[in-house]
């Protein structure tokens, strides 16, 4: 008789995969995205050739509708957009109002309560057809920029300008927000933003969106699902963050009080999380990083070194990050530099996130809804044991 073991022992060096938050788990089947270490991929279509030769309304077509527009479809699409653009007079008034009374609420929570009115009015609410639901996510799309500008303005002491129904999506959400023309550069660097932030497989956002959507409810409460939950630093907040800590680096280093490396060093030290690095899937790089960066830097080097020197201080935060922790930065990092050269209000950049976003959203709400099951996932309890009340 053999002595030999007839099963494996697991080795002590053995290590069990942390799966909580649902890390490295598959929770369904989609045609919309694919996100690896290599590339991203909307329908078929590389990041990369998407924001060198789209433009943002050609990728919400893509995403919404499914298929590379024609000449035609494109122009319709574009024409219908344009007409969509103004919110209700209600609407504008209560975002106003909202915006008058708690001028401390997040722009995100402001949009979150626009879009929740909007449902109030859309006479499809309730109409949960797929021809309903593509018609009702052209609408938001639309509207989204006036919400974001009605709040921007407001709480900077103005009145809210008309959406300009004329020019792109991009254009028209800088005019919303700062009431002013943005010039072709600037118009140019948005859109690639709104391309590169449209879609991105089941993302917190948007896997938050399906569940919802699950249970047969209706689009617009699923969306505003998704708004709530890109809203947390650890999603969409961190290019807000990102910049914040650019910031609060430029004010302690100001004057030479200290350098960017003991700077650096003391975050470590102190365990500091520094957003806009790192990412969940991404180990070698976010793909959409570098192309950011690039349109960035480009308008920060034309507008001179005031602005430059926020670029400046991202490459030697980022140097150090990828020498001292082999962390890259992800697409927020450089976003945070590229709407700040641009004179976005930092509270607004999530904001944006959403206005690029919403298509990605509304194709996965779609996609959900055409083959439907509840999404019902299940727990390991770890409380107490079973135990009496009245003992």
């Amino acid at each position: 008789m053999s002595t030999t073991a007839s099963t494996a022992m697991p080795t002590p060096s053995t290590k069990v995969a942390d799966t909580r938050g649902l890390a490295g788990q598959t929770a369904g089947d989609t045609s919309i995205c694919s996100v690896n270490q290599t590339q991203l991929i909307y329908r078929g279509y590389e990041i990369a050739d998407l924001a060198a030769h789209a433009t943002f309304e050609e990728v919400a077509f893509l995403l919404l509708v499914g298929n590379k527009p024609s000449a035609a479809e494109l122009a319709a699409f574009k024409a219908e957009q344009g007409a969509m653009r103004a919110i209700p007079a209600s609407v504008k008034a209560d975002i106003v109002r909202i915006c008058k009374e708690s001028p401390a609420s997040h722009p995100m929570s402001i949009l979150r309560t626009g879009v929740s009115l909007l449902s109030h009015l859309d006479p499809e609410c309730e109409d949960c057809s797929p021809a309903a639901e593509l018609r009702k996510s052209k609408r938001l799309l639309a509207q989204i920029p006036s919400i974001m500008g009605a709040c921007q303005q407001t709480l900077e002491g103005k009145s809210p300008v008309d959406p300009d129904p004329s020019v792109s999506h991009a254009a028209n959400l800088l005019w919303c927000l700062t009431g002013k023309k943005p010039s072709d550069l600037a118009a140019h660097i948005m859109d690639v933003s709104l391309v590169l932030y449209a879609e991105h497989d089941f993302n917190a956002s948007t896997f938050a969106c399906r569940v919802i959507a699950s249970t047969e409810t209706d689009l617009h409460s699923a969306v505003c699902g998704g708004i709530g939950a890109l809203k947390g630093p650890l999603h969409g907040g961190a290019n807000e963050e990102a910049m914040e800590m650019l910031k609060e680096i430029d004010r302690d280093c100001a004057g030479g009080r200290m350098s960017t490396e003991e700077w650096m060093k003391r975050a470590f030290e102190t365990k500091r999380k520094l957003m806009g690095f790192g990412h969940r899937v991404y180990k070698n790089g976010d793909h959409r990083a570098p192309i950011l960066r690039k349109c960035g830097l480009q308008l920060a080097e034309q507008l001179g070194p005031t602005a430059k020197k926020w670029f400046d201080l991202g490459d030697e935060v980022q140097a150090i990050m990828l020498r001292d922790k082999a962390i890259h930065p992800n697409v927020d990092f450089p976003c945070g530099m590229t709407y700040f050269v641009m004179g976005v209000p930092v509270p607004q950049y999530t904001p944006i996130f959403v206005a690029a976003r919403i298509t990605g959203w509304c194709a996965h709400i779609m996609e959900q809804h055409a083959s439907n099951r509840i999404i019902r996932p299940l727990a390991e309890y770890k409380g107490p044991a079973l135990r009496q009340w009245n003992d």
